[in-house]
């Protein structure tokens, strides 16, 4: 292979390795504003090799053009450095320097400022005359004004920008090095240009070193390049192996074939494979997998979607949406807690002990295209499903901690306030000893009312310690009864003499006792008062009713008629029903508001039966 040969393939791999790495960065224009003006580098990068190569085929006055053309690089390279360390700098900056640089190229081709000339290895090569020579130092000049914008970047930022700043620096001087066989010709030097051989590897190196820490794309690029660099250096061995044993086949005719043409028609055929391998994997794909759409921002934007969501019914909403608009019909998807549906194209996930997976239901006679994009988002589903589990897991478990908090610091200001208020109340009912006896009822009224607001507090804010055994709930009922002031209210019980349920006893007589109270403040005083007790039984459940025909509760304040502090009830603390709720989760069961009934107001109480409760 000649001198002149191995320069031109230089020329040719860093052209074409450009003007890719151009069209890449333009695109990644959209996401970092910096990347345009590379791009603008790498292509002129592309236009100057193109010179070199334009001498070398007997083509001076466009080859010497071009390369006159190089203030451009250094002037795309300083934009780039005034952006990519964002340098604040005067509007019209940027376009006075674009001016005078293209002013400087004209000039250049006008004077002219270049010729070809005869030197080692070449019959041309490009050389600097007269205004050439100012090109040059101008070329110099602003390549040192955009490392000096880059060394203040530097000093100002930390981080992958400082990294990337360094990678600059060193890729820049490997460019240098490489650059200054470049003038030889020029300065009357007749040495062969060797290192221009490796240039490819300074805009390789350059742009790896600028984008690597800010686009995490370029390292999969990079990744492919010396894939394909890796390849192209092994075919160029084959061929050398393969020149050499035609001979010793008898194959004279292909034998005679330059070295530099096999090496030649192998990398172009390597190329051509390169540059034709997406669009023929595509078609592939097409041919394979009809109806196929997916791509990379289509995966990327139903993973964001997805993540979004808070509960399994948005997830499976969302998902079903985003799969019905990709394959343009009905798709539903089967999540825990989200519903069923019947719809012929269903993806349902689950989950066991294993983890999560998914089954495709109704797919069997979808395209290839369909189910493979089917499979895909399922993956994608089953991410976002493990990250919504995992999501409500924490939510429930920091919500357990904040009650648990909440308990223990109002339990503690609850006890502090019964040893702080019932000391000043025993002092007052003391004192009211010798006052008279109208005034004393009064004192001694209020102070049986402070001490039960006191009680219900520590009843609602303490932790509940239950001692169950098997309750007969009638003679209970009765025991409640008497400790009553039924004064113009009837009082009916229906209940069996066995009913038994599995509580704590002095809770639930605390249950009876509040909701009783409850319904003779609202029924006492009206005519025709009435309050009624009265159960059911059904295999493993029991059901104790006290209804009262007072008042009926109303709409507005049926959903917060178990939160504390909520009473319409003179002289109340708004803890009774909330103690009862509370009271009846510790058993396991459950209070509900009744409407339904035949009585204007009811209350349930459920309760599993002794046995199940026992076995629980």
């Amino acid at each position: 292979m000649s001198l002149s040969f191995a320069f031109e393939i230089s020329m040719w791999l860093t052209s074409a390795c450009a003007v890719l790495l151009a069209g890449w960065l333009l695109l990644q224009g959209q996401r970092q504003a910096a990347m345009p003006a590379l791009a603008g580098f790498a292509a002129m990068m592309a236009l100057w090799c193109s010179g070199h190569i334009a001498i070398l085929h007997q083509l001076p006055q466009l080859g010497v053009a071009l390369v006159l053309a190089n203030p451009l690089m250094p002037m795309f390279f300083l934009h780039f450095a005034l952006q990519f360390t964002a340098r604040h700098q005067p509007r019209w900056l940027l376009p006075l320097l674009y001016s005078l640089t293209l002013l400087v190229m004209l000039v250049s081709w006008l004077a002219p400022g270049g010729a070809v000339k005869q030197t080692a290895g070449f019959d041309g090569f490009f050389v600097f005359t007269g205004v050439g020579w100012f090109n040059l130092l101008y070329t110099v000049v602003l390549g040192i004004a955009a490392h000096a914008v880059l060394w203040q970047g530097w000093r100002q930022h930390s981080g992958n920008k400082r990294r990337s700043i360094v990678a600059m620096f060193l890729a820049g001087g490997w460019g240098l090095l490489l650059a200054t066989s470049f003038v030889f010709p020029s300065l009357g030097l007749s040495w062969y240009p060797y290192p221009m051989l490796l240039l490819p590897s300074y805009l390789l190196l350059l742009v790896y070193g600028v984008v690597r820490y800010q686009v995490l794309a370029i390292n999969a690029f990079a990744n492919k390049a010396l894939l394909w660099l890796a390849m192209l250096l092994l075919v160029l061995a084959l061929m050398a192996l393969l020149s050499a044993l035609l001979g010793q086949l008898g194959m004279q005719a292909l034998a005679a074939v330059p070295a530099s043409q096999l090496w030649l028609y192998s990398a172009l055929v390597l190329l051509l494979s390169a540059a034709g391998y997406r669009p023929l994997a595509t078609l592939a794909r097409r041919l394979i997998y009809p109806g196929l759409t997916l791509s990379e921002s289509l995966l990327a934007q139903w993973r964001s979607r997805l993540q979004q969501c808070t509960d399994w019914q948005q997830l499976s909403s969302l998902a079903s949406q985003l799969l019905s608009e990709q394959l343009r019909q009905q798709v539903t998807v089967t999540l825990p807690l989200a519903g069923r549906s019947s719809t012929t194209l269903n993806i349902c996930c689950q989950r066991d002990n294993n983890g999560w997976h998914y089954e495709l239901q109704g797919w069997d006679d979808v395209t290839p295209g369909y189910r493979l994009q089917g499979e895909i988002f399922a993956q994608l589903l089953l991410a976002s499903c493990n990250s919504l589990e995992q999501s409500l897991q924490l939510a429930t478990a920091e919500r357990k901690r904040l009650d648990q908090q909440h308990l223990v610091e109002l339990g503690a200001l609850s006890a502090a306030m019964a040893h702080e208020l019932r000391n000043p109340l025993n002092i007052i009912a003391m004192a009211s000893a010798s006052t008279s006896a109208e005034v004393r009822g009064h004192i001694q009224q209020q102070l049986k009312r402070a001490d039960r607001l006191i009680a219900d507090l520590l009843s609602y804010s303490g932790q509940l310690q239950l001692h169950c055994t098997d309750v007969a709930v009638k003679a209970l009922v009765y025991s409640v009864i008497s400790q009553q002031d039924w004064h113009g209210v009837a009082c009916r019980v229906e209940l069996p003499d066995d009913l038994s349920v599995y509580a704590d006893s002095y809770r639930l007589q605390q249950v009876l006792i509040n909701l009783l109270d409850n319904a003779l403040a609202f029924c006492r005083n009206q005519p025709g008062a009435e309050i009624c007790l009265q159960s059911r039984r059904q295999q493993h459940k029991v059901w104790l009713y006290v209804h009262n025909n007072g008042p009926a509760i109303d709409a507005a304040q049926q959903a917060s008629l178990f939160q504390p502090f909520v009473s319409k009830r003179a002289g109340g603390s708004g803890l009774g029903l909330a103690i009862v709720r509370r009271i009846m989760q510790a058993h396991g069961g459950e209070v509900k508001h009744r409407t339904d009934l035949g009585w204007p107001v009811s209350f349930e109480l459920e309760f599993n039966s002794p046995q199940e409760a026992k076995h629980d």
